[in-house]
């Protein structure tokens, strides 16, 4: 009879029997409570991070350095531009027109300028003046003298207006003259030079 013993037991060191490892339990690791930001204490003031070493703080409302820009060289000034001309020849009827206008308003100036010259010397009494310095000179026996009678106020305009007229003539006939010879003189010499230039 076999004997039980002889027999192999079931988990028992068979030879060429693997054995299979047992697992190892696995226990849970503690959890790491999380790391709060440190509460500064009463009284003691947060810390900034402060601008690195060699680095300056910008200043307000400045822009940001990009790069090394070059600098911006002012815009260069526009030369003043010369131009020399040489007036060669007047045109004698233009002549003949200005000068008679211009004329004209010399003689009516010379007119008004005669009437307000009498009118205030009449006002400050300077022809009473004048007559009696010139009674007191030819004395009693030439009788009195009365510069008005002489001078008066219709007599001067006239006098005035008639110089005023001779002298639109005048004027007229010479500055037409003037342009006549003036061509004649700038086919000889080229005329004046007149150089023009921007403000």
């Amino acid at each position: 009879m076999s004997n039980p013993d002889s027999y192999p037991k079931q988990g028992s060191n068979a030879p060429g029997a693997t054995r299979e490892p047992a697992a190892a339990p696995r226990v849970n690791a503690p959890v790491r409570p999380q790391q709060r930001p440190a509460v500064p204490a009463q009284g003691q003031r947060p810390t900034q991070s402060q601008p690195g070493q060699g680095q300056r703080p910008g200043a307000p409302g400045q822009r940001p350095a990009q790069g090394a820009p070059g600098l911006i060289k002012p815009a260069p000034k526009a030369k003043v531009r010369r131009a020399r001309l040489l007036v060669s020849k007047v045109d004698p009827w233009s002549v003949l027109k200005m000068a008679f206008l211009l004329s004209v308003a010399l003689g009516i100036v010379t007119v008004v300028a005669a009437i307000v010259l009498w009118t205030v010397l009449d006002l400050t009494g300077i022809f009473d003046q004048v007559d009696s310095l010139l009674g007191t000179l030819a004395g009693s026996e030439g009788g009195g003298f009365e510069l008005k009678k002489v001078a008066s106020l219709g007599q001067v305009a006239s006098f005035a207006t008639i110089i005023a007229v001779v002298n639109v003539v005048l004027l007229t006939a010479l500055s037409m003259l003037s342009a006549v010879l003036y061509n004649i003189s700038a086919t000889l010499v080229g005329g004046i030079g007149v150089t023009l230039t921007d403000d």
